[in-house]
């Protein structure tokens, strides 16, 4: 397959711009995979999808004030985007405009300030910072919420609320794993009453996101995102396997995660603990040997994450899944509507 196969067209006007008051009111479209039955339901009923021992996994990442705005020396505006600490105050950064910035140039913000110091071989810049205090609470006042490119407005003090899931604890992410945007406290529960929830992590970076350029899939080479998964959570889930019960994973991160800590465990395949990055890239053909349920929302076309679940449901179903949500008026992308594969 070529890159051209995972495109569509999609009106501009159905890109969600805000999030609705209510997590729980967006829509989802339920695709069953062996039938092909497509769905029409709200958010909030997706707990009656979920059968005794099932196991809901989801990434407890939590977005961060990651886009700084500041002014070089001579004055000119700079907007920094924090995507991974690499040691202690240097960290890789996306810098605009790029063009005029050098090695030695430095960025002055409030009560903090920047100096370039070097690049990586992916082109992005190294950014030593120096400042007095504590560097998150610094960010966390004068740093924006991160929103992604094709959300056309500014950060709003809202977004710090919508733009996160509910269970997010560990800060890391530069963008938000937005199927769980979806989910309630109330829903959360629900669930737990009648399957198992577990948490693992993946920090969501440029890897997500990095656009496909070379028109051979495979050629394709995912930035490196940080990932953790516990014993407690490998258990559950390697459990439920034996026991032929469903794990339902929410977002493509988590199951990103899963699928790189793939093991054999008795002869089996399992997931073992495990930290560290990962690289992992999905795309069709691909065996997903752990996730039998996905929730997730509508990708960009030619995107990493819509090549993994054309991958999870084929693509021809993918494609007629979304041209039905198209011609339903869906709304699209992180603040837009939601899906389970089954």
């Amino acid at each position: 397959m070529i890159l051209s196969d995972f495109d569509f067209s999609l009106p501009q006007e159905l890109i969600a711009q805000y999030p609705l008051e209510r997590r729980e009111e967006a829509r989802l479209l339920v695709l069953h995979r062996k039938t092909k039955k497509i769905e029409h339901r709200r958010f909030k009923d997706i707990v009656e999808y979920f059968k005794s021992n099932d196991v809901l996994v989801m990434n407890e990442t939590k977005v961060f004030p990651a886009r700084l705005f500041g002014k070089k020396e001579t004055g000119g505006k700079v907007e920094l985007l924090l995507v991974r600490k690499v040691e202690r105050d240097i960290w890789t950064v996306l810098i605009k405009p790029h063009k005029m910035v050098k090695i030695g140039t430095k960025i002055i913000f409030e009560n903090i300030d920047g100096e370039i110091v070097g690049r990586e071989d992916s082109g992005n810049y190294l950014v030593k910072f120096n400042y007095e205090g504590n560097f998150d609470a610094t960010v966390d006042r004068i740093g924006t919420t991160p929103l992604p490119p094709y959300i056309k407005r500014v950060a709003e003090e809202e977004d710090k609320i919508y733009y996160q899931t509910v269970y997010a604890k560990q800060r890391g992410a530069i963008a938000a794993p937005t199927a769980g945007l979806h989910f309630t406290e109330d829903i959360i529960k629900k669930i737990n009453e009648k399957a198992k929830t577990v948490t693992i992590l993946l920090h969501i970076g440029l890897g997500t996101f990095k656009p496909i350029k070379s028109k051979t899939i495979g050629n394709h080479k995912m930035d490196k995102e940080y990932f953790e998964i516990d014993e407690d959570t490998a258990y559950l889930i390697n459990n439920a396997k034996r026991e032929k019960e469903r794990v339902f994973a929410v977002g493509t991160s988590s199951v990103r995660a899963i699928e790189t800590a793939i093991k054999l465990i008795d002869r089996k395949w399992g997931i073992g603990t495990k930290r560290g990055w990962t690289e992992k890239f999905i795309y069709p053909p691909y065996e997903f040997k752990i996730v039998d349920a996905l929730i997730t929302n509508f990708h960009l076309p030619r995107s990493t994450p819509f090549l993994l679940v054309s991958a999870f449901a084929t693509r021809e179903l993918i494609l007629e899944s979304y041209k039905e949500a198209i011609e339903k008026r869906y709304r699209f992308y992180s603040y837009g509507d939601a899906m389970l594969i089954l």
